[in-house]
C-alpha cells in the first residue's frame, strides 16, 4: 500500500496532487497522525513537507527499508536541484511513484540526517547556494561581495581536531567547514564536484581557512563577482573525504544542519552507504563526476596548521598571510649569514668590479653582464631590507656595514684601474649609467620585489641571477669609481646616484614584499617602511628632474628629426641627433644632409632655424654630408 505523508500547511497543494493519484491506492496521512501508520502494510512512501519533515520520513524509510518518493513544493528549489526532482506537479508525482533502481547514501550528523549541508562555524560563501546569484546583475553581485567583505573582521580562526574513519588525526586552524554528501549546487560542492558521488560510502568536508584577507578576498571575488568556479582548489580552501569524521574545536563552534537544526561542536559525521531507495531524477546520477574515487582523500597541507598559526590568526584574519615557522627559520638563517662580511664576499666583489671596469673601458656589454652575475652585492641588501622590516638591529647593522665596505671596495678598485689605464674616453657603456631617471627607480623596485620573492622560495633561488642582471648594482658603482680616477665629479655624482637609486628601491620593495609574504606583521614593519619611503622620496626628486629632461630631449629630437627646410636653395635634413648637457651649455650634435655645400652665412641660418624650432639657445655641432 502507498502512504502519502503531508504537512498540514500543504492541504491545498495536496488537492492538486490527488488529481494525479486517482489510479493508485493511496492512504493520505498528515504528519500529526504519523504514529498511526502500520509500517508492515507499507509498500511505498510519498512525502510533501518542509526539509525537517522530509528528513523524518527519510529516517523511517531507512530504518524500515522502504522506498520513498518526494513530491516537492514548487518553492523548494534547492531540494529540487539536489535530487533532480521534477518541477511540474504531474511529472513530480510520476517520478515519486517510480521505484529507484539505485540506493543513495545518507549522511548523519550526531544522529540527524543531512540533506543539504552541515556548517561548522562560519564558512561564507561555501555554505550558500549559487542560486543566490541567479538573475543578479553585476552591480548586485558587487553588493553581495561587499556584504561578505564587511563580515571578514568577525571571522576568527579556531583550532580544529579532525579525526577520520581510519583514526587519522588532522590538526587545523580554520574559521569553518561545510560537510556535504550530494552535488547540491552550493559553492562548496562546486569546488569539489569530482569528489561527490551520492552512493560511494564517502562524504566531503570542505574546510575554509584563509591565511589572509587578500587571499580570501581573491576567492570571494572570483566566486561572487565573476561567477567563476576555480579549476584548482583556492589557497584558502581544503577538503577531507571519508566515511566518518569527528570534529572537535578548542572553542565551541555553532553547528547548523540544513540551515535549521543548531548544535555545537564536537560533532560526528557519518555516511550510511546505500541506505535509502529514494526516487531521484536521472540528473542526480548524471551530476556525479566520472572521475570520482571510492577511496578516502585529504587535501589540507596548504592550510594553516593549528600549532603554528592559531595564535596569529585567532584575533582576526590579517591583511597578508603569515609565514610558517619553517619558512622563518630557513630564510632568517640565510639572511643572517649573508649579512656578515666574509672574505669570499670581498674577493668576489673585487673580481666582479675588475671585470666590470675593464668591460666598461672596452665597451663590451657581455663582459659587464658577466660582472653583474658574479657580484654578490644583492645579498646584504636583501638582508638589510629584512632588518629594516623586523626592526632587527643586528641584521640591519651587519647588512649596512657589509654594503658600505663593499661600496668603498668597488669605488677604490675602479678608481685605481681608471687612474692607471692610459685611456680617458667615455664609452657608450659608461654613458648609459650617467643619466638616471625615475624609470630606473621603478626598475629597482620591481627588482626588489623579485629578489625578496626569490629569496623566500628555495625552489626559485636561481632566479636571483636574473634579478642581478636587471638591476645592475656593480656597473654604476664602477662608473662612479672611474669618475673618481678621472677626477670627474659630475660623472661620479650621476653614476653614484644610479647606485643609490637601485639600493633604496630594492630595500623598500623587498621589505614590502616580505610583509606581503607574511614575514612581519604590519605594526612592526610600518616604522622601517615609512623611513625608507621618505628616503626613496628624497632620491626620487633629482630622478624626476632627470626624467623631465629626458622627455624634453625626446621632444627636441622628434622636432628636429621631422625638420626639413631649404637654406640658400639647398634642401636640408637633420640625422642622428644627440643632445649633450654640460654645466652651462646645451649641445645639439647631428649630421646635416644637404643637396649642396653651405656657406658660413647659411650655416648660421641653419643654427637659427634649429633654435627657433626647439625654442631655446643651443650650441650646434654638425657633421655635413652632401647628396650628389
Amino acid at each position: 500500500m502507498i502512504y502519502y505523508i503531508y504537512a498540514e500547511e500543504d492541504k491545498a497543494y495536496l488537492e492538486t496532487v490527488k488529481t494525479f493519484l486517482v489510479k493508485e491506492t493511496v492512504t493520505y496521512i498528515s504528519f500529526t497522525s504519523l504514529g498511526e501508520i502500520d509500517l508492515s502494510r507499507v509498500s511505498h512512501l510519498l512525502v510533501t513537507g518542509c526539509i525537517e519533515e522530509i528528513k523524518m520520513l527519510m529516517s523511517i524509510a531507512h530504518q524500515n527499508n522502504l522506498p520513498l518518493g518526494i513530491i516537492p513544493r514548487p518553492t523548494q528549489k534547492e531540494l529540487i536541484r539536489t535530487f533532480a526532482l521534477k518541477t511540474k506537479t504531474e511529472d513530480a508525482v510520476e517520478q515519486a511513484l517510480k521505484l529507484s533502481e539505485k540506493m543513495i547514501d545518507l549522511l548523519y550528523c550526531n544522529g540527524s540526517i543531512v540533506i543539504q549541508e552541515v556548517v561548522v562555524g562560519d564558512a561564507p560563501p561555501l555554505d550558500q547556494f549559487d542560486t543566490t546569484l541567479e538573475g543578479k546583475t553585476f552591480l548586485d553581485r558587487i553588493k553581495l561581495f561587499w556584504s561578505i567583505i564587511k563580515k571578514v573582521k568577525t571571522l576568527k580562526h579556531t583550532q580544529m581536531k579532525i579525526t577520520d574513519a581510519k583514526d587519522k588525526v588532522i590538526n587545523l586552524s580554520a574559521v569553518g567547514a561545510v560537510g556535504l554528501e550530494y552535488n547540491n549546487a552550493t559553492f562548496a560542492a562546486k569546488l569539489i564536484t569530482s569528489q561527490l558521488s551520492g552512493n560511494d560510502g564517502r562524504f566531503s568536508l570542505v574546510v575554509l581557512s584563509p591565511a589572509s584577507i587578500v587571499q580570501y578576498v581573491g576567492y570571494l571575488f572570483s566566486s561572487l563577482v565573476s561567477h567563476w568556479t576555480p579549476k584548482a582548489l583556492p589557497r584558502s580552501v581544503g577538503y577531507i573525504r571519508s566515511s566518518k569524521i569527528t570534529i572537535e574545536s578548542k572553542v565551541p563552534l555553532k553547528v547548523l544542519i540544513d540551515s535549521s537544526t543548531v548544535q555545537q561542536t564536537p560533532v560526528e559525521l557519518e555516511v550510511k552507504q546505500s541506505a535509502l531507495a529514494l526516487s531521484v531524477g536521472d540528473g542526480f546520477w548524471e551530476k556525479r563526476s566520472k572521475e570520482y574515487s571510492t577511496k578516502d582523500s585529504i587535501k589540507v597541507d596548504h592550510l594553516p596548521s593549528a600549532e603554528e598559526n592559531t595564535d596569529h590568526l585567532n584575533k582576526s584574519i590579517p591583511l597578508f598571510s603569515h609565514a610558517s615557522q619553517s619558512q622563518y627559520t630557513t630564510l632568517f638563517k640565510n639572511l643572517r649569514e649573508e649579512s656578515r662580511l666574509r672574505s669570499s664576499y670581498m674577493i668576489l666583489l673585487i673580481l666582479a668590479t675588475m671585470i666590470a671596469t675593464f668591460g666598461l673601458f672596452i665597451n663590451s656589454s657581455s663582459v659587464v653582464i658577466g660582472a653583474m652575475l658574479l657580484a654578490p652585492l644583492m645579498q646584504p641588501i636583501v638582508s638589510l631590507s629584512m632588518g629594516v622590516l623586523r626592526q632587527d638591529s643586528d641584521l640591519e647593522l651587519n647588512g649596512a656595514k657589509t654594503i658600505a665596505i663593499g661600496v668603498i671596495a668597488v669605488l677604490a678598485t675602479a678608481a685605481i684601474i681608471a687612474f692607471f689605464t692610459p685611456i680617458e674616453r667615455l664609452t657608450s657603456e659608461m654613458a648609459g649609467r650617467l643619466s638616471p631617471t625615475i624609470l630606473d627607480l621603478f626598475v629597482a623596485i620591481v627588482s626588489g620585489v623579485a629578489a625578496a620573492y626569490a629569496k623566500s622560495n628555495e625552489k626559485i633561488l636561481g632566479s636571483l641571477a636574473g634579478v642581478a642582471i636587471a638591476v645592475a648594482l656593480v656597473p654604476p658603482l664602477a662608473v662612479a669609481g672611474i669618475g673618481l680616477g678621472w677626477v670627474d665629479w659630475h660623472m661620479f655624482g650621476t653614476a653614484f646616484l644610479l647606485f643609490i637609486t637601485n639600493l633604496v628601491g630594492i630595500v623598500l620593495a623587498a621589505a614590502l614584499t616580505f610583509v606581503i609574504l607574511g614575514f612581519s606583521p604590519l605594526h612592526v614593519a610600518k616604522k622601517g617602511i615609512l623611513i625608507w619611503m621618505v628616503i626613496v622620496t628624497i632620491v626620487a626628486i633629482p630622478l624626476y628632474s632627470s626624467f623631465n629632461k629626458m622627455q624634453e630631449d625626446i621632444r627636441v629630437q622628434t622636432i628636429l628629426s621631422n625638420l626639413a627646410f631649404s637654406v640658400g636653395g639647398n634642401d636640408v635634413k637633420l640625422l642622428h641627433i644627440e643632445l649633450v648637457h654640460r654645466k652651462n651649455v646645451n649641445e645639439v650634435r647631428c649630421e646635416v644632409l644637404a643637396t649642396g655645400i653651405l656657406t658660413k652665412e647659411e650655416k648660421l641660418r641653419l643654427k637659427e632655424v634649429i633654435e627657433k624650432s626647439i625654442g631655446k639657445k643651443v650650441e650646434v655641432i654638425a657633421t655635413f654630408r652632401y647628396r650628389l
